[in-house]
């Protein structure tokens, strides 16, 4: 996309949350502060809530800090000690395994004052990934920074939480949009951004996106950058499989040809940027390799594919699992 994302140019306000129970949840944990576990399906808009949260929250943009749990633990040391967000807490610590890494940065983020007001909020975004020894550490700069510091986690499976974490937090389910909802938030992003639009459009729109709000204000920006209008024609011609397959085909290419990097930066604009569902693309995967393999090797992607389905259904992180497949077809 050209310019800047609609999901990141309208973020919405606590008062722009479409459900009632949430925009409450939050207001109350602004009002006072505690800790939260926000949950629901992908797509659900959980880190748009915490980020309205925040700036309701606090005067400074700078006391909300965001931990994308993937970030760590689907990256090599030499990956998380280069990120700019992690390099200034990790300067001298090369020697450092990487959980001590990760619970260095932990440790420091939580220790640090607030910029404005009396706490500051710490972000831990897609946390079904983390491990119990890091849940086990988190309690404890919980328990060390708990009149600082308001903590969130933000994760599909709440379930995977240790019971001393979940004891500390205040539940706050948030589930999937309507697509009544969805539609309505589209029209809102639209007519701000002066977008010609009919109403059928935001319909295919809405129900491309499958419940997932993210996908959908990305795919109408698709269709609008495409098209210069949100119609049912136009949303039908950007949003086919066509710009799906042709990623997934090059991404298969580079990963056969040992160019890992390449396939996984492919795999991350198709996760993030497009907002393509883990599924989605493992189903283009198999469809992309029915038409370049066959025999022993096409059974053998099928084999993989399906440990990795399985992987996806236990609700982990799409990325590591779809990465580990990427690696497996460089072998």
């Amino acid at each position: 996309m050209d310019g800047p994302l609609w999901t990141e140019t309208h973020a919405p306000t606590l008062d722009d949350l479409p459900q009632a129970e949430v925009r409450d949840a939050l207001r109350r944990a602004v009002d006072e502060p505690m800790n939260l576990v926000c949950y629901g399906p992908r797509g659900a808009g959980k880190t748009a809530a915490v980020r309205a949260l925040a700036r309701e929250a606090h005067d400074s943009e700078n006391d909300l800090i965001e931990l994308n749990v993937d970030d760590f633990f689907s990256r090599t040391k030499t990956e998380i000690k280069n990120d700019p967000r992690f390099a200034s807490f990790l300067v001298g610590r090369s020697r450092m395994s990487k959980r001590d890494m990760i619970n260095h940065v932990l440790k420091e983020a939580a220790a640090y004052a607030p910029v404005s007001g009396t706490y500051k909020t710490i972000l831990l975004d897609n946390a079904e990934t983390v491990r119990e020894d890091f849940q086990q550490a988190l309690r404890r700069v919980m328990e060390r920074h708990h009149r600082t510091t308001q903590f969130v986690i933000a994760t599909r499976q709440p379930s995977k939480l240790i019971p001393p974490i979940r004891s500390r937090c205040f539940n706050v389910p948030v589930r999937a949009p309507t697509h009544d909802e969805v539609v309505a938030v589209l029209r809102g992003v639209v007519e701000a951004e002066g977008v010609e639009y009919e109403a059928d459009g935001l319909e295919y729109v809405a129900g491309y996106a499958d419940g997932d709000l993210r996908r959908a204000i990305l795919g109408a920006q698709t269709t609008a950058e495409t098209a210069g209008a949100v119609t049912m024609n136009a949303a039908y011609e950007a949003l086919g499989d066509v710009g799906l397959t042709g990623t997934v085909e090059e991404m298969l290419a580079d990963a056969e040809a040992g160019e890992f990097a390449d396939a996984r930066d492919a795999l991350d604009a198709l996760l993030v940027d497009e907002g393509y569902s883990g599924e989605e693309i493992l189903g283009d995967v198999l469809r992309v390799a029915r038409s370049r393999h066959s025999g022993r090797e096409l059974a053998r992607l099928h084999r993989l594919a399906g440990e990795v389905d399985l992987d996806l259904a236990d609700g982990t992180s799409d990325r590591i699992h779809l990465a580990h497949l990427l690696a497996e077809l460089g072998r």
